[in-house]
């Protein structure tokens, strides 16, 4: 009888075994099943794109929203936001900037050191060509600029690189960057690059350059004043040259006036002259006599002593006495 019992219990026993088995294969199923069903299913943000692949091939890129896909396809989540990195200096735990001595120092067209740094802005333009064209794009960019930054910055002097040619250098260092980015198709694009800080990498070097600064700021006061000494004196200088120049004028014009009277009375004698050749020439020859001997005394007679004029006694003249015989 005891053992009809104990049989009993072996049986229900095993019938349990199997409820349970069965029920833990159902939850696997079912947790399967939810897997699948989870994997069938993706969410895409707005900052980020997915690529779907299946079998190692590129099937489709999806933007923002909810997907489906088989559950034998995968998907890349790439991100589509704008990064930043510094070229040419490093940032520690604190957030200081720390110069990197091996990419921030560069060579200029003058053969000056010049310590200047760039903060680089990209993002990825192209996502199935940044996740199989290349190992690891981010290490392909940041030699791209570093390269093109060297190559730029040569062309220009050292003063030009710390003061007024950082805009153009930060320019020519984004075309230079797009152009070989293009070419090179790595799926990234420059959004900006931006001169953070340009020096001289030395505090002697640093020195020199205070010093030539100085030097430069001295000659351009030199030279202001130069120009103010230039401006005052061109005005003065210009109205002197304009009085000579009018009383130029004025003399050149009495000289004219007076040769043209000279040539009038010359014309006038010259008519008396051809009427009476004479008495004319007695004239001018009296006049030209006053003139060359002003204090002559002269006397005209015709030849004879008894008749003389004027009529008045030699011994009370206290002037040269000159006699002047009539040729008639």
């Amino acid at each position: 009888m005891f053992k009809k019992k104990n049989d009993g219990l072996e049986h229900m026993s095993y019938r349990d075994s199997d409820k349970i088995g069965k029920i833990v294969g159902m939850i696997a199923g079912a947790i399967v099943v939810l897997i699948i069903i989870c994997r069938c299913f993706i969410s895409v943000t707005e900052q980020e794109n997915a690529v779907i692949t299946q079998f190692g091939k590129v099937l489709d890129v999806k933007t923002a929203g909810f997907y489906f896909k088989a559950p034998w396809q995968t998907a890349y989540y790439v991100d589509m936001t704008t990064h930043g990195t510094g070229i040419g200096y490093t940032v520690d735990d604190n957030g200081q900037n720390i110069t990197d001595a091996d990419n921030g120092i560069m060579i200029t067209s003058d053969f000056n050191l010049l310590n200047i740094d760039f903060y680089l802005e990209y993002r990825v333009s192209d996502p199935i060509a940044y996740l199989y064209n290349s190992e690891s794009p981010e290490d392909i960019l940041s030699n791209v600029a570093l390269a093109n930054i060297r190559t730029i910055v040569s062309n220009y002097t050292v003063d030009e690189a710390m003061t007024t040619a950082k805009s153009q250098i930060q320019a020519d260092v984004k075309e230079a960057m797009v152009t070989e980015l293009n070419n090179r198709d790595i799926g990234l694009q420059v959004m900006n690059v931006t001169v953070q800080d340009s020096e001289p990498p030395t505090p002697e070097i640093i020195a020199a350059f205070k010093a030539v600064e100085t030097a430069k700021q001295g000659a351009d006061t030199a030279i202001n004043n130069a120009y103010q000494y230039q401006n005052q004196k061109i005005p003065e200088a210009e109205a002197n040259a304009d009085a000579i120049v009018q009383n130029a004028t004025a003399a050149k014009e009495a000289r004219i006036a007076e040769a043209e009277g000279q040539v009038a009375r010359f014309n006038e004698t010259y008519e008396e002259y051809k009427n009476y050749p004479l008495i004319t020439k007695r004239r001018l020859f009296y006049e030209k006599m006053e003139e060359v001997l002003p204090n002559l005394k002269v006397v005209i007679t015709d030849g004879n002593t008894e008749t003389m004029l004027p009529l008045e006694s030699f011994t009370g003249m206290n002037e040269s006495t000159a006699t002047v015989a009539d040729s008639e």
